[in-house]
């Protein structure tokens, strides 16, 4: 698509930017007939909220809404290009406005303010000199003060449905004012279903796809028509929303190591191949695996501490793509093997006493004597050497501290070779002397 060189060009994105709340797509749990967040827009009687949620879902568009619907003055910022000068001058301007209009204070990204910027605003929001929203990508229970939260309603925006997407499509392809419907542009039906699932949710995304792919459409008769070859060239590779350290990545991790743990080899291979294809570096995956091994399989099938640490060590060895497949292996064995996490419960436990009890004395005739006068004191005193013991199992010998009652903090499931560890330990303890 040709565009004129004089500074006037606006991206696709910014023209269909809905200008009323008829016009905006999604988060239908917000705007829907008697939602929350619909009510605030239409008493024009605008609130503090922080508006969170994955790029391209209507966060600066919503606040524009606010503004705009209580004929407020808005002020939009960038928490990346901002700082407490910008801030000031906002406060400053709110107060001369102050008794004749509303100031509405829109920062994008505030997750990229520390929390003393973040500090900066607040008791202006408290006294109402500022109507603030906040848009941010991150959880705001990690990112935002909780004075600021307190202040402030939550609203969670979610990816936008592919018929949604398939919505606002048309209206970028039909509207001749604002969108491209001068163009006379068509996309085939291959070429659509590929733009809508590269846009993930994402309208910004599918909306800028469609203005550089606009560009590749072939003209057949009076109709220029988009196939999937050029959908694909623009696409490129595949993308998949993943944040290396935030919520997203925190989240993935999460389901992988679930669905392990739940003994479901098909979804912990869906969410491994998720994060290695949004970049997750294969070796923190395989460094998760062996905390998995331990914690939820442990001493029911001890196979996959050694096959996770393998995984490590064939990546390590022969990097990506070949190294790869040895973490999948490690990770669908895992999910297939029997689970216990008795070792897992028996250490926190047995951790809890060893913080809380004090520091209690190594009994006598547990202690190494290797002098004279160690022996002569009683040290190693009465001590059974186990492998002079019937069974190398000497009965009756205690190993806690003298002033410790005893404690059994491994409690073997009845599943994988924990049934046979269970076994043993119970005939021991049927005979304890």
């Amino acid at each position: 698509m040709t565009r004129a060189g004089d500074g006037s060009y606006r991206p696709l994105a910014d023209r269909l930017r809905p200008q009323s709340l008829d016009e905006f797509v999604g988060q239908a749990h917000l705007l829907g007939a008697g939602a929350p967040l619909r009510k605030a827009l239409e008493s024009a009687r605008p609130h503090s909220m922080i508006l969170w949620g994955p790029p391209g879902t209507g966060k600066t568009t919503l606040a524009r809404l606010v503004a705009s619907g209580a004929d407020a003055e808005f002020v939009a910022l960038s928490a990346v290009l901002a700082g407490i000068k910008d801030i000031r001058a906002v406060i400053e301007r709110a107060r001369s406005l102050r008794g004749t209009r509303d100031t509405v204070l829109f920062l994008d990204e505030i997750h990229r303010f520390n929390k003393s910027q973040q500090d900066t605003f607040l008791p202006y929001v408290e006294d109402g000199t500022l109507i603030f929203i906040g848009a941010t990508t991150e959880n705001p229970s990690f990112e935002i003060n909780n004075a600021l939260l307190s202040r402030a309603r939550v609203y969670v925006l979610k990816p936008l449905a592919t018929a949604d997407l398939d919505k606002l499509l048309e209206r970028a392809l039909r509207d001749v004012q604002r969108g491209l419907g001068a163009l006379g542009l068509s996309i085939e039906a291959r070429g659509r279903e590929l733009l809508l699932a590269a846009a993930d949710g994402d309208a910004r995304r599918m909306l800028n796809l469609l203005e550089t792919a606009a560009d590749l459409a072939e003209l057949q008769g009076s109709v220029r028509v988009l196939g999937a070859d050029g959908m694909r060239a623009v696409i490129g590779s595949t993308y998949v929303r993943f944040d290396k350290g935030g919520e997203n990545f925190y989240d993935q991790i999460s389901a992988l190591h679930k669905s392990v743990r739940g003994s479901d080899p098909d979804a912990a291979l869906y969410w491994l191949c998720r994060m290695l294809a949004g970049g997750c570096d294969p070796l923190y995956i395989a460094r998760r695996a062996l905390r998995m091994a331990s914690e939820d399989i442990g001493n029911a099938d001890p196979r996959a501490l050694t096959l996770a640490l393998e995984a490590c060590a064939v990546y390590e060895r022969l990097g990506s793509p070949e190294g790869e497949l040895a973490i999948a292996q490690a990770i669908v064995f895992m999910a297939c093997a029997a689970k216990s996490n008795a070792v897992y419960t028996a250490y926190n436990a047995a951790a809890e006493d060893a913080a809380n009890l004090g520091s209690l004395e190594v009994p006598l005739h547990l202690r190494n004597a290797p002098t004279r006068l160690m022996k002569e004191i009683g040290y190693g005193k009465g001590y059974r050497y186990a492998h002079d013991e019937p069974d190398a199992y000497a009965a009756g010998e205690r190993y806690f501290p003298d002033d410790m009652p005893d404690r059994r903090y491994y409690q073997p499931v009845a599943r994988g070779l924990e049934i046979k560890i269970g076994e043993a330990l119970a005939a021991r303890r049927r005979n304890p002397s």
